[in-house]
Formats: C-alpha cells, structure tokens, sequence
C-alpha cells in the first residue's frame, strides 16, 4: 500500500543513471534471447513503469503481459488474418518480432473521454510509460526493443489482442537479453533541434 503522506527522498547526482542514459539503445527485437526478466522483475518493472508524469491521476494506460505461448498463438492468428488481407510478404515478417523474444508487455493506452485532461495528454503518458519500461528493464540488465507494426493499428488485428473500443495500443515493449553489444545509430545535432529564448 502507497503512503500518500511519505516524504520521497530529494534527487542527487548519478552518475550511472547519467551513464546509462547517454547510451541507451533500444535492442533489435528479433536478437532478444533468454533469459527474460524473472515473475518478480516483471513486477518490478511494470511498477516502475508504472511511475510516469500523469496529468490529472488517471492511469490512462493498462499492461498486457504476453508470455511466449501467448505470442506464438497471437502470431499464427496474425499470420491468418494476413493471408486473407492479402498482406506482404514484409508484413508477415514482422511477426518474427512479436513471437522471438522471451517476453513482451504490450501497452494499451485507456484515455477517459471527455475528462477535462486533453486525451492527447493521456496518450502522452502511456508513452512515457513505455519509456519507462525500457528504463526499468536496462537498469536490471535487460534489453528492450519498443516496437508497434501494422498489427498495431489494423482494426481486426487489435481486436485479436483484446483491446477495447477507446483503446490503443501504445506499444510493445520486448524484454531479453542481446548476446552482442548493439550499435550505435545516428543521433540528432542538438543545435537544430534546440531553441533557446532569453
């Protein structure tokens, strides 16, 4: 049970987190092997997840923890529904991202309509829950790859994860482990990207 009324420590300088942040990179989905995160890394890292900026306090986002069982039914679902879309032969290969890795939380965004936090806000917040699922896994060991396909977004294919009419989904998030440090990929120039106003 949370205290509302306990104090929570101030920030100080990290170094590590620095570190860590300065070389985050989301893993490639189809290298992530096991092992996976443990029943309580799981918990831990949904909870931590579950820390973001969240205008108004409404939770507006619900995890989905897909174990590979699950995944492997879902992709041959997939894979169906795609034959009769007369989908690519791209489309069908990216379902190699969904069934590989050890473990995937896929992230369902829930805004409350009408609430007087702009569902644009909502929605924010389910992304940075996904961020912060990547964060979560790296500071344990893990590597996470935060992807969404065209399942994502294909009425029929969303319907087959069990996501409501309102919902969305936000993301999946795939936690493994890479045998390989990945690569570094280009990173913007901060000085086109930064305004700064006096």
């Amino acid at each position: 049970m949370t205290d509302l009324n306990a104090a929570l420590p101030l920030p100080v300088r990290s170094d590590a987190l620095l570190s860590r942040l300065a070389t985050r990179r989301s893993a490639s989905a189809q290298l992530l092997a096991a092992p996976g995160p443990s029943e309580a890394e799981i918990e831990q890292i949904l909870t931590l997840g579950a820390r973001t900026p969240d205008h108004g306090k409404l939770f507006p986002w619900r995890f989905v923890v897909l174990g590979p069982q699950s995944r492997a039914d879902l992709s041959e679902a997939l894979a169906a529904l795609a034959e009769t879309q007369g989908r690519s032969e791209k489309d069908l290969a990216v379902l190699a991202k969904l069934a590989n890795p050890p473990l995937t939380v896929m992230v369902v965004s829930t805004p409350i309509q009408g609430h007087k936090v702009p569902v644009w806000e909502q929605q924010l917040s389910a992304g940075a829950v996904c961020m912060n699922l990547e964060h979560a896994a790296d500071a344990l060991g893990y590597s996470a790859s935060w992807i969404t396909d065209w399942y994502s977004y294909d009425p029929a294919a969303v319907a087959l994860f069990g996501v409501q009419d309102g919902e969305t989904i936000a993301g999946f998030i795939h936690l493994g482990t890479l045998t390989e440090a990945p690569l570094e990929r280009p990173r913007p120039v901060m000085a086109h990207k930064v305004e700064r106003r006096a």
